[in-house]
């Protein structure tokens, strides 16, 4: 069962709204998983070689590309409208 109810306007997805899910849809789930495991590691890497404003750095992608998988299995799951 969808949560968005299609017969409310209020509730529909704009154009590009649209399109951007149309697109990420495409896009495997895991593919953000691992994305953000190599940024933990390069942050890894990066703190072992005394490097560490770059490693915290690349270290916080990892939470965006997380949300970003979440946002792109919930476009699978539910679909735009």
């Amino acid at each position: 069962m969808k949560s968005s109810d299609s017969s409310n306007p209020e509730h529909k997805e704009g154009p590009v709204a649209k399109a951007i899910e149309k697109q990420t849809a495409k896009l495997p789930s895991d593919l953000f998983l691992w994305a953000a495991l190599a940024s933990m590691g390069v942050s890894a890497y990066l703190q072992a070689t005394s490097d560490r404003k770059t490693s915290l750095f690349v270290g916080q992608w990892a939470a965006p590309f997380l949300l970003l998988g979440l946002y792109n299995k919930l476009v699978k799951v539910e679909g735009s409208d």
